[in-house]
């Protein structure tokens, strides 16, 4: 049977025969090929998307990368090579640690908390939000972004502290990795809960203030001498000074698992609230 459209019925193989247009064009299409199937897309396949596009972000920022790299990099090389602070030999054994920890903080709470919070601000994250993609994927692809980075910058800082007589050993430097990484994720997750709550104005101001604060906790945890108990309990529990401890003594082979427990809780905990309190706008 012939309509003025299309060829029904089926051919001698039990096959649909092609649709045959009134404009003698013809075209094959399997059945079933424009049927919905709509389901949720893959938790892995989502998380990896989000953090390539968040790493793309960052990477086009090149001042703020240039700033949070800049800033290490002057620290690490004048406290090493001036006789600033009382710090033992080799100098660049106690200066690396607090270094590294201004870098991570610097990439991972203060530059992320300011970008979430203009972000907010100028209505990027309304448009991302009304989306399907869940708020643990925004947070866990920025997280994961903000931890490349990171890494990228670890390893900028270590090459340039093998020049200035650093020496590490393969345990310490797999020791190391443990703070690294429950830090950068510790910092974002702070940065996050900051950053996605708060105005852009009160963020600027905080994020900047916390981490002048932190740096100083950060500092005493390099002191050779006996802190007083109380300053030294403030100093462990202290996400800054916990992880510069941490990564202070990596340099031994050790894994500082009670610092490194400290931090962990601290993700955990900045996370939860962060996913809870998240807003978009």
């Amino acid at each position: 049977m012939t309509t003025g459209t299309h060829t029904a019925g089926t051919q001698a193989d039990g096959t649909a025969p092609a649709a045959a247009h009134t404009d003698g064009s013809t075209t094959i299409f399997p059945t079933g090929t424009f049927t919905p199937a709509p389901r949720a897309s893959n938790p892995a396949a989502m998380l990896r998307s989000q953090t390539t596009l968040e790493l793309k972000l960052i990477l086009r920022h090149g001042e703020q990368l240039l700033l949070t790299l800049l800033i290490p990099v002057t620290m690490l090389v004048g406290l090493t090579l001036l006789p600033l602070g009382d710090f033992a030999e080799p100098r660049i054994n106690h200066v690396l640690p607090l270094v590294l920890a201004v870098a991570i903080m610097s990439t991972a709470f203060t530059g992320q908390a300011i970008a979430v919070g203009f972000d907010r601000r100028y209505g990027a994250l309304k448009r991302l939000g009304a989306t399907a993609l869940p708020k643990w994927a925004i947070i866990g692809g920025k997280s994961g972004a903000v931890g490349i980075v990171i890494l990228g910058q670890m390893a900028i800082l270590c090459t340039i502290a093998l020049f200035l007589d650093w020496r590490p050993t393969l345990a310490g430097l797999a020791a190391g990795a443990v703070p690294v990484i429950v830090g950068a994720l510790t910092f974002a997750a702070m940065g996050l809960l900051v950053g996605g709550r708060l105005k852009a104005e009160i963020v600027l101001a905080l994020a900047n203030i916390l981490w002048f604060a932190m740096l100083g906790i950060a500092g005493l945890a390099l002191l050779d001498h006996t802190l007083p108990a109380a300053l030294d309990v403030l100093v462990t529990v202290i996400p800054s000074g916990a992880l510069t401890q941490a990564l202070a003594q990596a340099q031994s082979g050790t894994v500082a698992l009670a610092q490194v427990a400290v931090l962990a809780a601290w993700a955990v905990v900045c996370g939860f609230l962060a996913v809870r309190t998240f807003r978009f706008e």
